[in-house]
């Protein structure tokens, strides 16, 4: 996590010499005070107090000027640092699809708290111990010039306060620090779950137990949080303690130093008051320690979406585009994928064409893989063996994006924002005029359900979609994808939880709407697949029949089977 902020290391060195600078006016602030005290005391001339004067002014001017410098450098460093290190998780979210691995709530978590976590190690857990060891051992220099045994003495406790109780405070957190991020996320977790299930869980009257669920998440943070003020509390006691001791160490060898004649009465009161000064330089230690092992474990989950290795590799060759003028027929070449070295295979050697402009159905039970091919289409994951080929060329040789240009598709769940028809279409091309809007409308067979909207292509459909009925949801995802223009274009599942009279209607629609391109309907419902081309019939992952309906209605085998049924 510290490696992190290396780009801005000169900015953090600034940080760490004005924090030291800061903390050293304190510091000396006290002892010139004590020395110009102890002077009056004897009643001399003006003249040897005013410059004693004039260095309290000065060091209580720098004091403020050089830690408000200090906090503005370091919190610049520390935000720049919290942005690119966004940045990077929002451009590996985009790009290695990890979203899918992580529980939603438990994922926002770790976008939020656990990303911010960097900032907690670079502003506190960074800066204050460095200052500590410059200002620390300048003072301790300084003390052993004027009273040797004093500077030793000072050493032992700054040690103690600053190295000792900060590596308790921290062995005390390690456990605690592990469970306040867990708990955290599963806090978050349980949230989102309850909010986003609302309307099941009172309808199945499982309300109660969801809230139960979360506040005993809240509650859990809440005694990590209460452990963590205790060790911090009794960090901050043995840190007084130790303070109280050391200053009235350097009392009692200090007056011991005045009667043997050692150092005089001045030099005891400028070492007793600087001791005392000295402590405010390892004050904020225990309070960095005792949050290291939270800021670890949310290193830990950060690092765990940073390093989730990528779903999709690079291509070799940068740059390479599919031509635009060109067919764009797609052939499956034994095509098998896996989730995992010990998974079974999700497709095992799947061969399959889609010729250019032409409809073809994959059809098949729940589990075949049929929705694996289609993320292998849209360029979600790659093959693990075999070949998909775009107009004669693999399509791991092309830049994702580039792949995703050409395809495009109906998820089997698609997911409308709660904002407008309009921002809902232009999401696949973000400059498309009202004209372009209501082809694709048109297309999806929606345009009539829009015109009788009061506000039309403004109509806000509600949060994911609830405006909307399921046909009207399925339209307004293919109307996306056409506008998008693809060459191919994949429907999966586009029927799943309609009723049968929406389903034939939405297929039909789809169907037609699919007119021109190069189609791959992906469903276990066999309706209205005599008007596709050609039909794939695949389960557990490999291609048990393939022809056009009155072909496979012909065979004896699953097409027919399920299609009398």
């Amino acid at each position: 996590m510290i490696a992190l902020a290396r780009p801005r290391s000169a900015r953090f060195a600034l940080g760490v010499l004005l924090g030291g600078a800061a903390t050293g006016s304190g510091v000396a602030l006290l002892g010139v005070a004590a020395w110009m005290l102890a002077t009056a005391a004897n009643h001399p001339s003006i003249t040897v107090l005013s410059v004693a004067v004039v260095a309290t002014r000065a060091l209580g001017v720098s004091k403020g000027v050089t830690r408000y410098l200090e906090r503005l450098v370091t919190h610049d460093a520390a935000f720049r640092t919290l942005a690119q290190v966004r940045v990077r998780v929002y451009e590996r979210l985009a790009r290695t699809e990890p979203f899918g691995r992580f529980r939603s709530g438990d994922l926002v978590s770790r976008l939020v708290n656990d990303t911010e976590a960097t900032l907690d190690l670079l502003v506190r857990g960074l800066t204050p111990p460095l200052v500590s060891v410059v200002t620390g051992g300048a003072t301790v220099l300084v003390l052993t010039a004027v009273y040797a045994p004093g500077g030793l003495l000072l050493a032992a406790g700054l040690l103690l306060a600053g190295l000792a109780v900060p590596l308790m405070a921290a062995a005390l957190n390690r456990k605690p620090g592990l469970r306040e991020a867990e708990a955290r996320g599963s806090l978050s977790t349980a949230l989102v779950d309850t909010l986003q299930g609302a309307p099941d869980l009172v309808a199945y009257g499982a309300m109660d137990r969801h809230v139960a669920r979360v506040t005993e998440a809240d509650a859990e943070l809440t005694r990590v949080a209460r452990r963590d003020a205790a060790t911090l509390g009794l960090s901050e006691g043995v840190n007084a303690l130790i303070t109280g001791l050391t200053v009235w160490g350097s009392l009692f060898l200090g007056v011991l130093a005045v009667e043997e004649g050692s150092i005089g009465p001045i030099a005891l009161a400028v070492l007793v008051l600087t001791t005392l000064a000295a402590f405010e330089i390892v004050a904020p230690l225990p309070a960095v320690a005792s949050r290291l092992g939270a800021i670890r474990a949310s290193g830990v989950r950060l690092f765990g979406v940073l390093d989730t290795p990528p779903a999709i590799a690079p291509p070799a060759q940068e740059g390479l585009e599919i031509d635009p003028d060109a067919d764009a027929p797609v052939h499956v070449r034994g095509l098998r994928v896996r989730y995992g070295p010990e998974e079974p295979w999700a497709l095992d050697g799947v061969d399959l064409e889609i010729p250019a402009g032409a409809t073809v159905a994959v059809v098949g039970p729940s589990g075949a893989g049929k929705s694996t091919l289609a993320s292998v289409l849209l360029r979600l994951r790659d093959p693990d063996e075999g070949r998909v080929e775009i107009g004669g060329t693999d399509i791991t040789a092309y830049p994702a994006d580039e792949v995703r240009r050409v395809v495009s598709g109906v998820p089997e769940d698609p997911h409308v924002f709660g904002s407008t028809l309009r921002e809902n279409l232009r999401l696949a091309r973000p400059g498309a005029g009202d004209d372009e809007l209501w082809a694709a409308l048109r297309g999806a067979r929606l345009a009539h359900d829009v015109e009788a909207m009061p506000q039309g292509l403004d109509t806000r459909v509600g949060s994911h979609g609830l405006g909307l009925s399921g046909g009207m949801v399925q339209r307004l995802a293919l109307a996306r994808a056409v506008l998008a223009a693809p060459r191919v274009l994949v429907l999966d599942e586009p029927t799943a939880h309609l009723d049968p009279d929406t389903r034939d209607a939405v297929v039909a629609d789809l169907l037609a709407a699919a007119e021109g391109f190069s189609t791959l309907l992906i469903t276990h419902d066999l309706t209205g697949l005599d008007r596709v081309d050609r039909i794939y019939v695949v389960r557990d992952g490999r291609v048990l029949q393939s022809g056009t309906h009155t072909e496979l209605m012909a065979q004896d085998g699953w097409y027919r089977r399920v299609h009398e049924r």
